[in-house]
């Protein structure tokens, strides 16, 4: 029988004690080592890492009370937490051995010992300890990938004295565990401030899970936010988690919250009331520990039609509630976020970097932006592919009625002439959405579309 790759530590202040378990020890493990001086082991943990530890309680002529094994054993739990340690003496019966299993003991072996029964015991506590140091190695690698995944993907630009407000009340809502309510048109940066919020709060170390719920199906809601056990339903080949528990001890971001039927607004409410979710399928409740972060572009007038959205539920999540202002209300904020997204689709596309004329900077400030800050974006990622000239021009824009370079307006621009499906496809989903200022909901209807059917050509078409 091949020795397991891992190392033992024995500390006993008798050399046959020592020699008996290192010769029974050595044909299962790679390494064991011996220690007849307690003194010695933080030195030895320092320099090795080990899979478990079997720790006498008494050292030195006549002790019998197990007080130094506690003392060494509180010791060495205080150097590694996780450490798996093992507790062997002579004297010694039931309740020594629970006050070991209080004090963080493994477990206890009284001598003399059986040789299986030991091997056994040694054998449970390296699987122990290999289990926490994945464990461990999981929570460090999810710490990281929460970190990147929470990250924002852009900063929140504007120093208006519209953003200036929205800044505050993000820092001082973060800190706290309310719920947040974030309201605003579409475009205006809901997630950002989401992001936000988790960033700025004690979570920022856990997961941001981020979920659409204009874009689930009635029929997955529950399965998609509470997860469901293999057999639930047809398609059901394995236990799978909701978002509410890939979220727990972190962020979990409900947006288009405002879509949400009436009926299922009910089992969002009872979930968020009981703190505990019941995937599909399974009879046990799971207990969760989520903050959540919600936006929709209600008004507040629908927000408050019981018809509409239940009270309730608003009353859960809009502990702290922060209206994000369109951008023709912080029109200051234009020019920064133009240059900062023409700096980013330059050096996306590998462009040169250009500047803005005194026309196009005072054009970008005129316009409405019916899409807020998605459409401005939108825009000048197509004028930094297509723009020929040193510097961006107000044609370089396709703004409702300013002149392209061909001389004609954004809006009519080859509509008669363009024949190609793909093209038309994408013009007519732009001019729903500007229609309807960049409302999903309302644009899909104008398109005879699902909002789930209009979000997968929006991203088709990089809109």
């Amino acid at each position: 029988m091949a020795a397991e790759p891992v190392a033992i530590l024995i500390v006993d202040d008798d050399e046959d004690i020592l020699t008996a378990l290192k010769l029974l020890l050595k044909r299962h493990y790679a390494r064991v080592d011996t220690c007849d001086d307690p003194a010695l082991i933080p030195e030895r943990m320092s320099a090795i890492e080990y899979a478990a530890i079997l720790l006498d309680m008494n050292f030195g002529p006549g002790a019998s009370s197990g007080e130094e094994g506690f003392q060494w054993l509180q010791r060495i739990l205080d150097e590694d937490p996780d450490a798996v340690v093992v507790l062997i003496t002579a004297h010694g019966g039931v309740e020594v051995a629970v006050d070991a299993m209080k004090l963080g003991a493994t477990d206890f072996v009284s001598k003399p010992w059986q040789n299986e029964k030991l091997v056994a015991t040694l054998s449970a506590a390296v699987k122990l300890r290999q289990t926490r140091s994945e464990a461990s190695r999981l929570k460090q690698t999810n710490r990281v990938l929460a970190g990147v995944a929470s990250a924002p993907k852009q900063p929140m630009l504007g120093s208006s004295e519209a953003m200036k407000w929205v800044l505050s009340m993000i820092a001082r809502a973060a800190p706290t565990d309310a719920n947040v309510l974030l309201l605003g048109e579409n475009g205006t940066g809901k997630e950002l401030a989401a992001r936000a919020v988790h960033l700025e709060s004690n979570r920022r170390d856990q997961a941001f899970v981020a979920v659409d719920l204009g874009a689930i199906s009635e029929t997955l809601f529950e399965s998609e936010l509470f997860g469901h056990v293999k057999g639930a339903f047809t398609d059901a080949k394995r236990d799978s988690v909701g978002r509410f528990q890939a979220a727990n001890g972190g962020t979990l971001f409900l947006d288009e919250v405002g879509n949400v039927p009436l009926y299922l607004q009910a089992k969002l409410l009872s979930v968020l009331e009981q703190r505990q979710v019941q995937p599909v399928g399974s009879i046990k409740p799971v207990d969760i520990n989520v903050r959540v972060v919600a936006a929709t572009n209600l008004s507040k007038a629908q927000l408050n039609d019981e018809d509409r959205f239940r009270q309730d539920l608003l009353f859960r999540l809009n502990t702290v509630e922060i209206t994000l202002p369109p951008l023709r209300e912080r029109r200051d904020d234009i020019p920064a976020i133009a240059e900062y997204y023409a700096d980013f689709y330059a050096r996306k596309y590998g462009r040169e970097l250009k500047t803005f004329s005194p026309e196009a900077i005072q054009a970008l400030i005129a316009y409405d932006w019916p899409g807020n800050i998605r459409a401005l974006r939108h825009a000048l990622e197509r004028a930094v592919i297509l723009s020929e000239e040193d510097v961006f021009g107000v044609g370089d824009f396709q703004i409702d009625g300013t002149p392209n370079p061909a001389g004609t307006t954004a809006v009519d621009d080859q509509a008669d002439a363009e024949l190609n499906l793909e093209k038309l496809e994408r013009k007519a989903i732009q001019r729903a959405l500007g229609r309807n200022r960049y409302n999903i909901s309302h644009a899909a209807k104008d398109l005879g579309l699902t909002r789930a059917a209009l979000y997968r050509r929006m991203e088709k078409h990089g809109l």
